[in-house]
C-alpha cells in the first residue's frame, strides 16, 4: 500500500510534525443483516425437525451442508466482522451461534461416517453443549436490551430454548424436546423479521419496519479505540 504523505517523511522532519492526522474511513455494511439471516435459516430448520414437523433417516444429511455453512461458516464471518464494527454484542452472539452451528455441522459428520453413534433424546453431553449456549445467550440478551428490543426479543426466545434443551437432553423427555423446538422457531421467525428491519433501513436510508431499535447510531469517528476510521455500531 502506498504510504501517505506524512508516513514517508522521516520522524523528526519539521512537517511532519505540524502536519494534520489523516484518517481514513472504512465504511461497512451492518454485519448482523446477514449473521441474523444466517441464524434464521439454520435454526428455522433443525428447530422444525425438533418440533416434529419433519424428518426421516436421511434428514441429518439434508441439515448437515445448510446448516453447518450457512449457519456456521456465513454466521461466524458476520461476528468477525461485527467486531470490525466495533459492536461487542453482536460479536458474541454471532461467533457463540456460528460456532454452534459449525460443531453441530462437524457432528452429525461424524455420526454419517459411523464414528459415533446417533444421540437420542437422553444425551447428557449435548445437553452440556445447550447449558454452556444458554447460559451466553442470557448475558447477551440482557445487554441486547441496551440497544435493541428486536434483537434481544431473538436472544430471549433463543435461551429459553437453549434452556428446555438442555433440560430434554438431560432428563431424556420427548415433550421439552418439542417445546424447545417451538422456542427455537420462534427465535428464527423474529431474527428473520430483525434483519430485513436492519436491511430496509440501510436500502432506503431511514426505518422501515420497525425492530425496537433504541440507539442511533453513533458517527462519531473516534482514533483511540479500536481500528482508527471505522465508526462503531451497525
Amino acid at each position: 500500500m502506498t504510504p501517505s504523505f506524512n508516513e514517508s517523511l522521516e520522524p523528526n522532519d519539521p512537517l511532519r510534525r505540524n502536519a494534520a492526522p489523516r484518517i481514513y474511513l472504512q465504511p461497512i455494511a451492518a454485519p448482523s443483516i446477514l449473521g441474523l439471516y444466517a441464524f434464521a435459516g439454520a435454526t428455522f430448520m433443525v428447530a422444525a425437525h425438533f418440533a416434529g414437523w419433519y424428518g426421516g433417516p436421511d434428514t441429518a444429511m439434508y441439515l448437515l451442508p445448510f446448516v453447518a455453512l450457512f449457519g456456521g461458516v456465513a454466521q461466524f464471518l458476520a461476528g468477525m466482522w461485527a467486531f470490525k464494527a466495533r459492536d461487542g454484542l453482536a460479536t458474541a452472539v454471532h461467533g457463540t451461534w456460528g460456532s454452534f452451528w459449525m460443531a453441530f455441522g462437524l457432528l452429525y459428520l461424524l455420526i454419517l461416517d459411523g464414528k459415533i453413534g446417533a444421540p437420542g433424546i437422553l444425551a447428557p453431553a449435548l445437553g452440556y453443549w445447550f447449558i454452556v449456549l444458554a447460559a451466553i445467550t442470557c448475558m447477551c440478551s440482557v445487554a441486547a436490551f441496551g440497544e435493541n428490543v428486536g434483537f434481544a426479543s431473538v436472544l430471549v426466545m433463543l435461551s429459553v430454548g437453549s434452556t428446555l434443551e438442555a433440560i430434554a437432553r438431560l432428563i431424556g423427555n420427548d415433550g421439552v424436546h418439542v417445546a424447545a423446538g417451538y422456542a427455537f422457531v420462534i427465535s428464527a421467525i423474529i431474527a428473520w423479521w430483525v434483519a430485513s428491519a436492519m436491511m430496509f433501513e440501510e436500502a432506503y436510508g431511514h426505518p422501515v419496519i420497525g425492530a425496537g431499535k433504541k440507539k442511533v447510531r453513533d458517527t462519531t469517528v473516534t482514533t483511540g479505540m479500536g481500528e482508527p476510521g471505522v465508526i462503531r455500531g451497525q
